[in-house]
């Protein structure tokens, strides 16, 4: 690696009020690299991205593209300049109420030298050339509204790439991805560093550091914490300097249950799929890990009422369960942390006690009056046991790091005793040290319920679950207690592969 830095970053820093966010950062990219930039919430990563793409002006030290100062005051300026980011929240990279080949398109319609007359069949034609260049895989009429969540992430991306970047910014983005969308996206970055592109790639996923990265930098409180671009990579190295302290790496020790919470019997949830038959045991903390796509949100909605099965049974608590709608699986003790917590889960106009206290103000009422004292004393509990850092219970939650907001959503099911607790990827988009308080925390608490847990990373599966079920085209195809796994047979069953029988 040479000097050949296309975009450079020297001390910079950047505080709200009293509180330094950031403590005179220093970063390189370089033309035709891939880095990889891990960091705790909290750490600073979207205060520096912010800075970059123009959303805020920086507190001191400098940025410079190609040699030349770069001083954005806007993310129009950032793009025009040639620096590009793709932010964590897809939401920000589409407009939901216009169509795929508009939101493509949309910057040039929009931008200095737009043309003054909307011309729907070049938007079209314009929108196709981009879908070409993407491998992009989508009706070009459709509304963003009605597609999936992948499939807005990879339009989201897909803009970005219009623009012909010189400095690209990638905020965790395969977190929404299949693996082979997530495929595809790592061919256009490996074609993107051939043509000199420099990438900054946000993540957390061993899977994606290991595709991708040609160096990693960490950050910690503000600064960087360590650089390893030393091959081949040293990833446990980087998350030691991100977390400043020596991870515990050990895994768990699995427990077994002899009394049943739920007992699922020939369900069915999509047409075609094989019948599912389980039993989820008190105090047991169970993962079922697939690849996206297999039907573990479609199983988690049916568990909760979102959805009903299209045959089979359940038995909760040894009566029938067949919840028809949310209300009554809340009433039946059954609670759910939704997947997507920027549409599914946080109210952004609340705060924290008040987003804690949401599905439960029947529970903390008298005579039809909410108790404050109540709500205020749960939201500060939880809180406690979960680490979320805030200033107070009344902190908004935009004002959180997305590893904490992921805490609210876990703390506001757990404030009240539940039977079976579901959560939908609940590690998706936080840092190592947020999921590990996460886990610890579900872990302690599980006497008394049956935990369930969805993920698509195994290594989360592995840390926390005391069982692991494997899930392929809506149906369980594999089981193995958290204990001398063959590893092997594993991931061949994530994969869809064919099984074999141990010799």
């Amino acid at each position: 690696m040479g000097n050949d830095a296309v975009f450079r970053v020297d001390g910079l820093r950047k505080s709200f009020g009293p509180i330094e966010v950031l403590g005179g950062v220093s970063l390189d990219l370089h033309a035709g690299e891939v880095t990889v930039l891990m960091g705790a919430n909290g750490a600073g990563k979207s205060t520096l991205v912010k800075i970059i793409s123009g959303v805020y002006e920086r507190g001191g030290g400098t940025m410079s593209l190609a040699g030349q100062n770069f001083a954005p005051k806007t993310p129009a300026e950032a793009i025009r300049a040639g620096v590009v980011t793709v932010h964590q929240n897809i939401n920000d990279g589409v407009v939901a109420d216009l169509d795929v080949a508009t939101n493509l398109t949309l910057d040039r319609l929009s931008g200095s030298g737009a043309p003054t007359l909307f011309n729907p069949r070049r938007v079209r034609r314009e929108a196709k050339a981009v879908a070409n260049r993407m491998g992009l895989m989508i009706d070009l009429k459709a509304r963003i509204s009605d597609l999936s969540l992948a499939d807005r992430q990879m339009v989201a991306i897909a803009r970005a790439m219009a623009h012909q970047p010189k400095v690209l910014i990638l905020d965790e983005p395969t977190s929404s991805l299949s693996s082979a969308e997530a495929d595809r996206l790592f061919a256009l970055l490996d074609w993107l560093r051939e043509q000199g592109v420099a990438i900054l790639y946000i993540s957390h996923r061993m899977s994606d550091i290991r595709r991708l990265a040609d160096r990693i930098v960490s950050m910690r409180d503000g600064v960087v914490s360590g650089v390893f671009d030393s091959k081949p990579l040293d990833y446990e190295g980087a998350v030691n300097a991100m977390l400043g302290r020596k991870i515990q790496l050990d895994r768990i020790v699995a427990r077994n249950s002899a009394r049943p919470v739920l007992t699922i019997d020939g369900l069915r949830i999509a047409e075609g799929s094989r019948p599912i038959s389980l039993t989820l045991g008190d105090g047991e903390v169970v993962a079922i890990t697939g690849l996206v796509g297999v039907g573990k949100t479609a199983l988690a909605e049916t568990l909760f009422g979102v959805r009903k099965p299209l045959s089979g049974t359940m038995v909760l608590n040894g009566k029938a369960y067949a919840p028809g709608s949310t209300g009554e699986a809340i009433a039946a003790g059954v609670f759910l942390v939704a997947k997507d917590r920027s549409e599914n889960g946080i109210v952004g106009d609340f705060n924290i006690q008040e987003n804690i206290s949401l599905p439960f103000h029947k529970r903390m009422s008298r005579l039809g009056v909410l108790k404050r004292r109540v709500e205020r004393a749960t939201a500060r509990r939880q809180i406690g046991e979960l680490g979320i850092v805030c200033r107070s219970e009344k902190d908004e939650m935009s004002a959180l790091s997305g590893g904490n907001q992921q805490k609210v959503m876990v703390a506001r099911w757990m404030s009240q005793a539940a039977r079976l607790f579901i959560l939908d990827e609940p590690f998706q988009g936080v840092d190592i040290s947020a999921r590990r308080d996460i886990a610890a925390k579900l872990r302690a608490s599980a006497n008394g319920r049956a935990t369930l847990l969805f993920v698509t990373e195994l290594d989360e599966a592995l840390e926390t679950a005391d069982r692991i079920l494997v899930m392929s085209e809506q149906s369980i195809v594999g089981e193995h207690r958290n204990a001398d796994i063959d590893l092997e047979r594993l991931l061949a069953e994530v994969a869809g592969g064919p099984l074999h029988s141990a010799a």
